[in-house]
């Protein structure tokens, strides 16, 4: 099942793929969905991609290729005996598109690793894209960060893990936040503001805060979710 706005990111990438033989471009896509930012339209492709009605085709700049459409998405699933599951929709009078379905997912960078204890080298370039779940975003720009180290470790953050971060310059005493300390090494650690200082408090008793002047630490994004593998 698709949302209003899939169904019609659909229809106007097809119609224009059948008049010009091209695909459209992010912008046009944004333009004529009515969508403020082209954020918005790559979160639709994805969600698109990941149902199998479009495919991003490698190496080619604006290629997308409609596999199917949406009547027939059910028709091309094997039985296997058994009759496909169709879900009956009734749409009422209000606002219908308003939820996204629970397993949409953003695709977002992740941009290597991060110490939770002694500062390492800043980060990154971007080195993968992994899926989050649309769950764990809002509004913003945001990446991804493994965790190195074990000083969050009472924050249930441990080595290893992936964050997921708001892309952010400021942030609220007492939240956890990507912070560059004197332009050169990036850390997690949950920042307190104590008076014209700003504390780095790790939360492992192993190790100390370290305070800092205002112009020695540059936040660049705070915590808004967490992704753990399990081996």
């Amino acid at each position: 099942m698709l949302t209003r706005k899939q169904h019609e990111l659909l229809m106007f990438i097809h119609e224009r793929i059948k008049e010009t033989g091209v695909s459209p471009s992010f912008d046009e896509m944004k333009e004529a969905l009515d969508l403020a930012s082209k954020s918005g339209i790559h979160r639709l492709i994805t969600a698109l991609e990941e149902r199998g009605f479009i495919r991003r085709l490698a190496h080619r700049a604006r290629a997308l290729e409609v596999l199917k459409m949406p009547e027939q998405a059910t028709a091309s699933a094997p039985s296997r005996g058994r009759a496909a599951f169709t879900p009956q929709v009734i749409e009422g009078a209000g606002r219908p598109a308003a939820i996204q379905p629970a397993n949409d997912a953003r695709e977002l960078p992740l941009l290597g690793k991060i110490a939770a204890g002694t500062p390492i080298a800043a980060i990154q370039h971007e080195r993968d894209r992994l899926m989050v779940p649309e769950s764990m975003l809002g509004a913003g720009e945001h990446y991804v960060l493994e965790i190195e180290g074990d000083s969050m470790i009472e924050a249930g953050i441990l080595d290893g893990d992936m964050v997921v971060i708001k892309r952010v310059d400021t942030a609220s005493s007492g939240e956890i936040v990507v912070a560059l300390v004197e332009g050169e090494e990036a850390t997690l650690k949950r920042l307190r503001k104590k008076g014209a200082s700003i504390a780095l408090e790790p939360a492992n008793r192993a190790y100390e805060t370290r305070i800092f002047g205002p112009d020695q630490v540059e936040v660049q994004g705070k915590l808004v979710g967490l992704m753990r593998r399990y081996h």
